[in-house]
């Protein structure tokens, strides 16, 4: 929805939480094919795998909303890659970063992801925000603080990101006593 002026409704998502899938809520190395579909090429993962662990680190936090900044939204569609989620997160999911009439594949691929996120943050102007994501290419300097970089192999499995989120989410709990 969209406020007077032509600013995105910040009510519902003031806290946002821009969200990768490969390398984040499963290993990194998926395959897309025509004849298997997409699939875990790493022996013993499997997609969405480290979901359970974002739905509870989200669970203490139901202001907090999600903006899929993943490829599979401009791969496949928004539907298609939300509907990969578990409900839970479903439920929390107000948009992506790419929006197929408001923008091309080719200008939005070739900006790093940081700029992608960023251009969605100038555009919906959350109250605060945290990026959780295995691209740190080319990121502008301005917002890596707001970046949680995790390992292309481990994602969300890793006890290290898993407290960077918490503390991160805990700052936006206290934020928003505050405000």
């Amino acid at each position: 929805m969209t406020a007077v002026g032509g600013r995105p409704d910040t009510a519902d998502h003031g806290y946002v939480v821009y969200l990768d899938f490969d390398g984040v809520l499963h290993d990194d190395d998926v395959v897309w094919s025509r004849r298997a579909g997409i699939h875990m090429r790493t022996p013993g993962r499997f997609l969405f795998e480290w979901s359970p662990i974002l739905e509870a680190l989200l669970l203490p936090h139901p202001e907090v909303k999600i903006v899929l900044s993943t490829s599979w939204v401009r791969v496949k569609s928004f539907d298609f890659a939300k509907k990969q989620l578990s409900p839970a997160l479903q439920s929390r999911v107000v948009g992506a970063t790419f929006h197929r009439r408001q923008m091309s594949k080719f200008e939005f691929d070739n900006q790093s992801r940081g700029a992608q996120i960023f251009s969605d943050v100038r555009r919906r102007c959350p109250t605060s925000w945290i990026a959780i994501d295995n691209d740190d290419d080319a990121w502008p300097a301005h917002c890596r603080q707001h970046l949680i970089k995790t390992a292309d192999r481990f994602g969300l499995s890793d006890p290290e990101v898993q407290a960077a989120i918490r503390e991160r989410l805990a700052a936006l709990a206290t934020l928003s006593e505050v405000l």
